[in-house]
């Protein structure tokens, strides 16, 4: 257990922290989601928003350290992916 005050007050702003990052994660997560579920609802205009909404989302989880830039690449690539198949499929 912290007994420094320093110790204390890092221990306070972790759990600060810690909050702060959870909502975060939680926020991306949910327009994640919406993106997975205009996929699979097969609406590709409903979709290709969901994900142009999502782009700056995730990229906002690089800059506040919640993501890695390569797991958010990853994602966006392969969500843009589905989604660009999404299209040409109904074409």
């Amino acid at each position: 257990m912290a007994n420094s005050p320093q110790s204390k007050k890092r221990a306070r702003q972790g759990e600060t922290r810690y909050a702060v990052n959870k909502a975060r994660r939680s926020r991306i997560r949910t327009f994640l989601r919406k993106v997975e579920e205009a996929i699979a609802s097969g609406d590709q205009t409903a979709a290709a928003e969901a994900l142009r909404i999502a782009q700056p989302e995730l990229a906002r989880g690089i800059t506040k350290g919640v993501l890695d830039k390569n797991t958010v690449a990853r994602k966006m690539s392969r969500l843009s992916s589905r989604v660009k198949a999404l299209v040409a499929a109904t074409a």
